[in-house]
């Protein structure tokens, strides 16, 4: 059995914390809402509320098994056992109080897919690093949401809110998307960032295209940095 906390997992407790979320989604009877982490459930009943569906992904057999025996009779809701990042789930909203550690893998994938809206926590830490769009702090993951999605604050969550309590803040944060990319493209930022001392002409070199450009990263606005990642084969 996978250990929840193991993933970064620490529940939310807090009921008014758990509806401000849900509000923020803007769910209607039109959308079908993608949960990942059914956890102890606590998001899952708000979701149903609005929603026209609600499908909730989760890791653990032991949590999936008993969202199962609690939950069985909400008639727009399907429940699903395992990572909802590896299924081809149709969604118009996603909803996450994600582990910590799937922070950026969540990311990335919504980077390539489309949608209305995603409201996800994350590590505080984490959003900052988001926002970062230049300098040597600057990451992949950093140019994939600046470039792809409108990032907004929505909520600051203390650690007193969940059990078990996690070191840091979190914060609840809006998503709409802009740009759709393809997993190559997401794969080949990372794999320019692997490389991100080195000037973007000698970083083209390594990757068999012509750059003639002696800038870093760190230098480049993010649509330069994507229509490089996208010659990359």
């Amino acid at each position: 059995m996978i250990k929840r906390r193991s993933l970064g997992q620490h529940f939310l407790i807090t009921q008014s914390i758990a509806k401000s979320i849900v509000d923020s989604a803007g769910i209607t009877k039109d959308d079908i809402v993608l949960e990942i982490g059914t956890g102890k459930g606590i998001l899952t009943p708000l979701l149903c509320q609005n929603a026209k569906q609600v499908i909730s992904v989760e890791k653990d057999p032991l949590l999936y098994s008993q969202a199962n025996d609690v939950f069985s009779h909400v008639p727009n809701l399907v429940l699903e056992e395992g990572d909802a990042f590896k299924k081809n789930i149709g969604f118009t909203i996603l909803v996450s109080n994600l582990p910590y550690s799937e922070s950026r893998t969540a990311i990335e994938w919504l980077v390539q897919k489309k949608f209305k809206r995603a409201i996800i926590m994350v590590q505080k830490e984490f959003a900052q690093k988001l926002a970062k769009t230049d300098g040597k702090e600057r990451r992949a993951v950093s140019v994939l949401a600046n470039y792809c999605l409108d990032i907004e604050n929505v909520l600051d969550v203390k650690n007193t809110n969940f059990r078990p309590p996690p070191k840091v803040d979190s914060i609840v944060i809006s998503i709409v998307p802009k740009h759709v990319l393809s997993s190559q493209t997401v794969h080949a930022v990372n794999k320019l960032f692997s490389f991100k001392r080195k000037t973007i002409r000698n970083i083209g070199k390594k990757m068999g295209i012509e750059i003639d450009s002696d800038k870093r990263l760190e230098e480049m606005p993010d649509g330069e940095i994507i229509e490089i990642a996208k010659r990359i084969k």
